[in-house]
C-alpha cells in the first residue's frame, strides 16, 4: 500500500471511529424548534479571528459572514451595548427567518435586539390567527413550557402581540437532531446512549406530572438530541392539565358539544397526536386519562430503539387505529436482527400494556427500572 493510500485508509477509519460517537455526530448541524428540522452542512473558518479557547476553533459568528453559523461568538459589542433609554417593544425582534411551516403554526428564528441573541419566535398561521380555538392553544403551549422549568424542556421567554395583535411567543432556538433522525441512523450508536436519552426524557415527564401536567404526544419527532449532551422533550401543544376542582376544559367543551357547539381543545372532534404512539385511553378520549399514558408512549419509542419498528402496525389509519386498541405487539426481540437484553424487552413490553394499572405507574419507576443493569 502507498502512503498515499495508507493515510486516506487511516482518514476513512477516523472518519468512522468518530461517527460512533454521539457528541462528533452532530458534526452536520441541523437547527430544530418544536420537532421542525432545517439542515445545513456548510462549515467555514474565520480569518483574522483571535482564539482564546481551543474549544472555540471554527466557530465563526454571523459578523464574519457565516449567517447561518450554529452558535454566534460572543462579543462585548454585544453585551455591552447600551439599552434605549424608550422601549418599544414592537420593534424588540428583527431578521425573521422561517424555520419551519406547521400545520397550524409557523416557527422563525429571529434576533432579540434588547439581549442581542437569536431566539425562536412561534406564532399561529396567518389563516388561524384569528381563531380562538388555536389562540388558546398557542398560549397554553407557551404558559407550559414556561411553567415546567427543568433542564429537558425548552425555556419560554416571553409571550405577547406584534404590532397586528397577534400572538406569539419566544422560546430558546436549541440545535441538533430529532431521535427520529437519529434512529434513521440507529446502527451508529450504542445501546446504552439511546436508552439514556429515554432516561432523560422520563426525567421531563416525572417533572411534568409532578406539577399537573401530561404531555400526550411523546414521540422521537418531539425529543431532540443536542451536541453538548442535551436531551429536551419537545411541543406541548398538546398538553393536558386540570382546574383546582379535577376538572378540565376538554370535559367542559365536551358537555357543550352535546348542545351542538363541537369544539373541543383536542381537536374539534378530531383525534390530536400520533396514532402509532397514543395510549388506548388517549385513543378513547378517556376522561381518566394519567400520566400513565405518557409512559405507554414513551415506552412505543423504547421498542421502536430496541427494534426499529412501531408497536402498532396497519397500512390505513384505521389499522393503527385497531392494532394500538387490540394487538399485543411482537416482541421487539423476535424482530431484532440483533440480541436484546431481557431486561429492557420486558420493560418495554410492560410500558405497552393496554390496562394502564399493569403499567410502570410513574416516570420514577420506569427511570429506576431503565438505571438498573440491564445488560
Amino acid at each position: 500500500m502507498s502512503v498515499i493510500s495508507w493515510k486516506k485508509a487511516k482518514h476513512s477509519n477516523r472518519h468512522k471511529m468518530r461517527l460512533r460517537s454521539t457528541k462528533d455526530y452532530f458534526l452536520t448541524r441541523v437547527a430544530i424548534v418544536a420537532g421542525k428540522a432545517k439542515i445545513s452542512s456548510k462549515f467555514s473558518l474565520a480569518g483574522n479571528i483571535v482564539i482564546k479557547f481551543p474549544q472555540r476553533a471554527g466557530l465563526v459568528g454571523k459578523d464574519q459572514g457565516d449567517t447561518d453559523a450554529l452558535y454566534d461568538v460572543v462579543y462585548l459589542k454585544d453585551t455591552d451595548k447600551p439599552l434605549p433609554e424608550t422601549i418599544n417593544y414592537r420593534t424588540r425582534y428583527a431578521y425573521f427567518k422561517t424555520i419551519a411551516r406547521g400545520g397550524k403554526s409557523l416557527i422563525m428564528s429571529c434576533k432579540d435586539l434588547h439581549l442581542s441573541r437569536v431566539v425562536c419566535y412561534k406564532t399561529l398561521r396567518p389563516e388561524l390567527a384569528n381563531d380562538p380555538i388555536e389562540q388558546q392553544r398557542l398560549l397554553r403551549e407557551a404558559r407550559v413550557s414556561a411553567l415546567l422549568q427543568h433542564p429537558n424542556t425548552v425555556p419560554t421567554y416571553e409571550v405577547g402581540r406584534d404590532s397586528k395583535g397577534k400572538l406569539y411567543f419566544t422560546m430558546k432556538l436549541v440545535h441538533g437532531y430529532t431521535l427520529r433522525e437519529v434512529l434513521d441512523y440507529r446502527e451508529r450508536y450504542d445501546l446504552g446512549q439511546l436508552v439514556e436519552v429515554v432516561v432523560q426524557i422520563a426525567q421531563a415527564l416525572q417533572y411534568a406530572h409532578t406539577h399537573g401536567v401530561i404531555h400526550r404526544d411523546v414521540k422521537p419527532e418531539n425529543i431532540l438530541v443536542g451536541p453538548y449532551g442535551e436531551v429536551l422533550l419537545l411541543d406541548w401543544g398538546l398538553a393536558k392539565v386540570w382546574h383546582p376542582d379535577g376538572t378540565d376544559v376538554e370535559t367542559s367543551d365536551a358537555d357543550e358539544k352535546d348542545v351542538g357547539q363541537g369544539k373541543t381543545m383536542t381537536g374539534r372532534g378530531k383525534l390530536q397526536g400520533s396514532i402509532c404512539y397514543m395510549s388506548p385511553e388517549q385513543i378513547n378520549r378517556d376522561a381518566g386519562i394519567d400520566g400513565r399514558a405518557d409512559l405507554f408512549s414513551l415506552g412505543s419509542v423504547l421498542y421502536e430503539i430496541l427494534c426499529g419498528e412501531n408497536p402498532a402496525v396497519g397500512e390505513t389509519m384505521e389499522d393503527l387505529k385497531r392494532s394500538a386498541l387490540d394487538d399485543t405487539p411482537i416482541a421487539p426481540g423476535e424482530i431484532s436482527q440483533i440480541p436484546l437484553p431481557p431486561r429492557l424487552q420486558a420493560l418495554a413490553m410492560q410500558c405497552l400494556s393496554k390496562d394502564p394499572a399493569e403499567r410502570p405507574q410513574t416516570a420514577a419507576e420506569l427511570i429506576r427500572e431503565l438505571n438498573e443493569d440491564w445488560r
